[in-house]
């Protein structure tokens, strides 16, 4: 973002159009009669571009436990599948069928599983009006049982001896696991190094590379696993190769495209895919290395990302050692328009060496966070006596916010300790309530980069926004996790 003196007025950008369609399903066959069943599915074209687009379903099942889902539905208008990931699929014609996974098969009662897809189409892209589940056409609400009557009571379950912990051990789960058993889940997970799920086996990042102007997704080694570097070393053997998309691991469809021609439109270009290759868990990966003029973003207002003065955190995992003041490198809520609009339109994350009150102790780098015409330390322009400077080469950050009274930024070496509490306090005179906009914005400041240039230079590594308030509990988790993680 930009303070007041350094404004500039951004033409509108057209945000991408979301499509959402809820149908409920019926009987699904479980032997030689139908057992009492239901679903509701959720489809989400999430971004389209010329010829393409992207969409997410989500399959809730409302009666009972399915082990194994086929689901199919018909395209109106010539649409056609390209690519799936959290499942397979074929198609025929305008029938496509998609089954699950080796690993998402089961669907509790009230239970949901997710896939996402790339799709091509020409001239229109309606949403499909029916699906079928199993074999059986979803036509809304749960059916009971067509066969005889039981001859025994169903066995129940007896309640557990103790209660579930409310924050699963880092050992056994992903940050955005974790962030969602604590109560506030992901709407929005980004990483080129890792699975931020224990289960997602989707793709991280999208390269593209100059000998033929192809592209290539880059996903894990396994479910939960580290990025597979040697595909994107395969796909880039003698030539060179850009990173034009991180992929949303929320199913949200929250995939950040860079801003620049070819991209989600701008003035930058894709930062290059090759950059700097580290290890995480002794696996070699690569980090999103930005040297300046690139930036990444996504309108995410319709798909999840918290507005006005809904409450919300974020983290990410970058470098102390790629820095520099330039304005700003940022990841968070940001705006919809891609302007400077006002106090409390911003919502995220900076690292960087800027100090733009004065009284700076120090030459940083230094976690604050972007709220829109200021970057801030603590809870005013004095400068906070809390703050540290975290120049290692791993680097934790967080922010969260209420919308309305309070926020909180913390900071820590990724590689090892706890989070070190910089802030937590009222907002800054004037930014209650928040008026967030719900974009997603990475690597640069919200007013950045319709026409004109990221000046910011930073390293992404890892991050996620989750709707609600983290617990300090959840986030030391988080943290825990990062340092097990295994960075070098």
């Amino acid at each position: 973002m930009r303070p007041t003196r350094l404004l500039r007025r951004r033409p509108v950008l057209v945000a991408t159009a979301t499509t959402l369609l809820l149908v409920s399903a019926a009987t699904v066959q479980t032997g030689a009669s139908a057992a009492a069943a239901g679903c509701q599915v959720d489809y989400a074209v999430s971004s389209s571009w010329q010829g393409g687009f992207g969409a997410t379903v989500t399959i809730t099942n409302l009666g009972d436990p399915v082990s194994g889902w086929r689901l199919t539905w018909n395209y109106s208008a010539g649409q056609t599948v390209t690519q799936l990931w959290n499942g397979s699929y074929t198609q025929a014609g305008a029938q496509v069928t998609v089954t699950n996974a080796s690993y998402n098969g089961v669907i509790p009662t009230n239970g949901t599983t997710s896939f996402g897809f790339n799709g091509s189409w020409t001239g229109s892209n309606p949403a499909p009006t029916s699906f079928s589940l199993n074999g059986t056409t979803c036509t809304g609400g749960v059916n009971p049982t067509t066969g005889p009557p039981p001859t025994t009571p169903p066995p129940t379950t007896p309640p557990p001896t103790t209660p579930p912990p409310t924050t699963p051990p880092p050992g056994t789960s992903q940050p955005c696991d974790i962030y969602a058993a604590g109560g506030t889940a992901c709407i929005a997970a980004h990483s080129t190094t890792r699975a931020l799920y224990a289960a997602y086996n989707g793709p991280l990042y999208q390269v593209r590379r100059s000998s033929d102007n192809t592209t290539r997704n880059i996903g894990v080694l396994s479910p939960g696993g580290r990025a597979n570097a040697a595909s994107q070393d395969s796909f880039c053997a003698n030539t060179n190769c850009v990173i034009t998309i991180i992929f949303d691991q929320s199913g949200r469809g929250n995939n950040l495209g860079y801003q620049g021609p070819g991209g989600v439109g701008g003035a930058v270009q894709p930062a290059a895919a090759n950059k700097e290759s580290v290890t995480v868990g002794g696996d070699r990966v690569y980090s999103l290395y930005i040297p300046g003029r690139s930036s990444y973003w996504r309108d995410g207002h319709l798909t999840g990302v918290p507005t006005g003065a809904a409450p919300e955190g974020m983290y990410m995992v970058t470098s102390g050692t790629h820095v520099n003041s330039g304005c700003c490198f940022d990841y968070g809520n940001s705006e919809t328009t891609r302007r400077a609009d006002g106090a409390g339109a911003m919502d995220a994350i900076y690292f960087g060496t800027s100090c733009w009150f004065g009284g700076c102790s120090g030459s940083g780098p230094w976690v604050q966070a972007d709220l829109e015409y200021g970057l801030y330390p603590g809870g005013s322009s004095s400068w906070n006596p809390n703050q540290r400077a975290f120049p290692h080469k791993f680097v934790t950050a967080t922010l969260k916010n209420n919308g309305t009274s309070r926020f909180a930024i913390k900071g820590s070496n990724a590689q090892s300790g706890s989070l070190y509490t910089l802030y937590d306090g009222s907002l800054p005179r004037g930014y209650s309530p928040m008026r967030k906009q719900g974009a997603i914005i990475l690597g640069s400041g919200g007013d950045c980069c319709i026409d004109n240039t990221n000046q910011s230079v930073g390293t992404f590594y890892e991050g996620a926004m989750v709707a609600g308030y983290p617990s300090d509990a959840t986030e030391n988790a988080v943290q825990a996790n990062i340092t097990a993680a295994g960075y070098r």
